[in-house]
């Protein structure tokens, strides 16, 4: 037996297929194809997360692509984070072209053009569905992380939110919170300070400037009603196929903040949204996460343990993750450590430390006797991939340098004219496109500042009026004192007076 039918069988047995699964591609040796020698994933340990890496221009985004496609056809709905503006096309088949014909003679697949269910959802201005949540269903624990509050500040955010359920005060967006925030300082002082102990003004206002700051990111547009409902990504079409839910993201990619906050309102919502799946063969919902080091790096150590919990946790609901990055160093080593897949593209080794991060990352694969891993990784050309999945058992497939399938849907953007054309048809853009601003914390705690100082006025006048008739009643009392004195009585009197005037008047003479 030769390398190469040697290498064969190796691929075939790591394969075992005995589950449904998604083919990626065929196994590569020595810089040539092996035909059938297919790089399979079990659909089963797709909920173990993963990982796509690799340099700008090496074919990410297009083995995303195929991905979302063939969980598609497996009946699993998906979430895309389109940062780059570039997913769009999955709504339209491929065009073709002899380049994916010889790509998939080569690997012994055969091509079929196809569209796929779409739906197109946005976090801001954007046409598509509105994704929106209230401030109440982030909780105070999640609000306070993701404004990177301080022990005391994230105590005061706990109050407030008490102090609002306790009086019928929705909080809907972040008007509401900032109302309640200033109001528990400044007219609703005394409230506050009987029912909950005082809050520092300082306090208050560190939190205030933190809602600014994520103001500023546009987060104003994704706090509100109408909220987006989670069960709403998992629908399928009538022929069984999962809808791929692109999220637009190309206009937030300079407002990681709002990305993270996001981001990690979703991951909860489902977390704690989804029954227990256990071991069901096969995963709910799959999202793929492009540009992933926009959640990692901006993100405050609070955070960032906040998402490393939910890594861990989500997968028990059926729920896969994959971060799409171009280095797996910009995956914190505790989340790589929980990533079942891990597709990596070709490295760049430019600078020195550039081949140290190579080397580092060879480090993350299982060891083969087939490939220098560290080599291989800088000689992959555009569409190929080293590959590291999970078996049925769960235990690493073997290594494949893999010759990737072409996406079977088009691999660019709808028109503007598609576009509206598909958002016509949605059900979901009906649905959650109307804003809503029903009366909330804001609006009541206005009429109860209204009504009070309305009843401060009204007792202010009422004590002003009291005082004046005191002062009516004294000056009265005066008079009718005075004229009770015998004394004054006799010298007021007409013959004291006239007697008087007769002495003054003879003086004068």
């Amino acid at each position: 037996m030769n390398r190469s039918e040697d290498f064969f069988n190796h691929i075939k047995e790591g394969n075992t297929n005995k589950g449904d699964y998604i083919t990626l591609g065929s196994a590569m040796l020595d810089g040539e194809t092996i035909k059938d020698a297919y790089v399979n994933v079990p659909l089963k340990t797709m909920n173990r997360h993963g990982l796509i890496a690799g340099a700008t221009g090496t074919g990410k985004t297009k083995t995303l692509q195929v991905l979302a496609e063939n969980l598609s056809e497996k009946g699993v709905p998906v979430i895309l984070m389109d940062i780059k503006g570039d997913l769009s096309g999955l709504a339209q088949p491929s065009s073709g072209h002899e380049k994916i014909d010889e790509r998939h003679e080569k690997i012994g697949l055969p091509f079929n053009p196809k569209s796929f269910p779409v739906e197109v959802l946005t976090l801001s201005e954007q046409d598509g569905v509105r994704l929106r949540a209230t401030v109440s269903e982030f909780g105070p624990v999640l609000i306070s992380r993701i404004l990177d509050l301080s022990e005391t500040q994230s105590g005061v955010v706990a109050v407030i939110f008490k102090y609002c359920d306790d009086n019928k005060l929705p909080l809907l967006d972040l008007k509401d919170f900032k109302k309640v925030l200033q109001y528990a300082t400044q007219e609703g002082k005394k409230e506050f300070t009987e029912a909950y102990g005082r809050i520092s003004t300082a306090s208050t206002g560190a939190i205030l400037r933190k809602i600014v700051e994520l103001e500023q990111q546009g987060a104003a547009l994704f706090f509100g009603e109408t909220s987006f409902e989670v069960d709403d990504l998992l629908r399928v079409d009538d022929n069984g196929r999962g809808y791929i839910n692109i999220i637009r993201l190309t206009d937030i990619q300079d407002r990681p903040k709002l990305f993270s906050t996001f981001m990690l309102s979703l991951l909860a919502e489902i977390y704690s949204t989804f029954p227990e799946q256990g071991d069901s063969g096969r995963p709910e919902l799959i999202m793929f996460i492009d540009e992933a080091h926009l959640i990692f790096n901006e993100a405050s150590k609070a955070l960032l343990n906040q998402i490393e919990s939910i890594v861990k946790l989500i997968r028990s609901k059926g729920v896969g993750l994959y971060f799409v990055t171009q280095n797996p160093t910009d995956v914190p080593e505790n989340v790589l450590g929980q990533l079942g897949l891990k597709v990596q593209h070709a490295l760049r080794a430019f600078t020195a430390k550039d081949r140290k991060a190579i080397k580092l990352t060879a480090q993350n694969y299982p060891d083969t006797e087939y490939y220098d891993t560290a080599d291989v990784l800088t000689s992959l050309g555009i569409g190929e991939a080293l590959v590291s999945a999970l078996n049925e058992k769960g235990k690493p497939t073997p290594l494949a340098a893999t010759m990737m399938r072409a996406p079977m849907s088009r691999m660019d953007i709808l028109t503007e004219s598609e576009l509206g054309s598909l958002l016509s048809k949605s059900k979901l853009v009906r649905k959650y496109n109307q804003e809503i601003d029903r009366e909330s914390a804001y609006e009541l705690l206005n009429k109860k500042i209204d009504v009070a100082e309305a009843e401060e006025a009204k007792e202010k006048a009422r004590k002003e009026k009291e005082a004046l008739k005191k002062a009516e009643t004294k000056q009265r009392t005066r008079r009718a004192s005075t004229r009770q004195n015998p004394i004054i009585k006799v010298l007021s009197s007409p013959t004291v007076i006239r007697s008087v005037l007769g002495i003054l008047t003879k003086m004068l003479k």
